[in-house]
């Protein structure tokens, strides 16, 4: 399978196509899109990196699993197609927002418009069988997706990583704390939101005040 991802991850991440892992990672999502529904569609598996390379990166927010719902996944993390109805977790995404930086509820949950600005959305798991939760887990895209987060950790500075829900935090143990913005809550689904520790927790603002302070750009949220 040629892996069609932004040349300057391809120059990042080229060893990693290469091990027995990921032969057979790509073989099993192959098989998978063949006799299965899959999201996201297979053009898009790669979207967080072709719309925010290497060298463009800024902030990086960690999410688990692709939506697994028809129209929803777009290969970004919390993101949905346009026209698609917004899930509880983006919403309450967009409500911190709201209070934060005093911005109005967007029209689309599509967030390419934050990818193209240097944040990397990126799942653990970059795909998912319809209606299946989970489904592709374990078979080798957190492997693939750790590699990611230790070349961003160990090549650049002064990223903005968001952390949320324990499973963020755990995958997130390998960045350099020392080097990055290291920045936890809980995760936004309502199950973990509503008990508190991510409303109020202001990421977004603070996230911008830590890349001005470094003197790049802030992120239009």
């Amino acid at each position: 399978m040629n892996v069609k991802i932004e040349e300057s991850w391809k120059g990042k991440l080229g060893p990693e196509f290469d091990k027995p892992y990921f032969e057979s990672l790509i073989s099993f999502v192959r098989d998978e899109y063949k006799t299965k529904t899959v999201y996201p569609p297979g053009a898009q598996i790669f979207n967080a990196f072709n719309h925010c390379t290497f060298d463009d990166c800024k902030v990086v927010i960690l999410g688990q699993d692709p939506y697994h719902g028809p129209g929803q996944a777009n290969g970004l993390c919390f993101s949905v197609n346009d026209g698609i109805r917004m899930p509880p977790s983006l919403i309450n995404i967009f409500k911190e927002i709201r209070e934060d930086l005093g911005k109005d509820f967007p029209a689309s949950g599509n967030l390419e418009r934050w990818a193209d600005q240097g944040v990397l959305l990126l799942n653990a798991t970059l795909t998912v069988q319809g209606a299946a939760a989970g489904s592709h887990q374990n078979k080798g895209w957190e492997i693939f997706t750790d590699a990611v987060i230790q070349c961003l950790s160990d090549e650049k500075e002064n990223l903005v990583f968001m952390l949320w829900g324990r499973y963020a935090q755990e995958k997130g143990r390998i960045i350099d704390g020392t080097k990055h913005h290291i920045l936890r809550a809980k995760h936004p689904s309502p199950m973990s939101a509503n008990g508190g520790g991510w409303f109020g927790t202001r990421h977004f603002s603070q996230a911008n005040a830590y890349l001005s302070s470094k003197g790049l750009a802030e992120i239009n949220w």
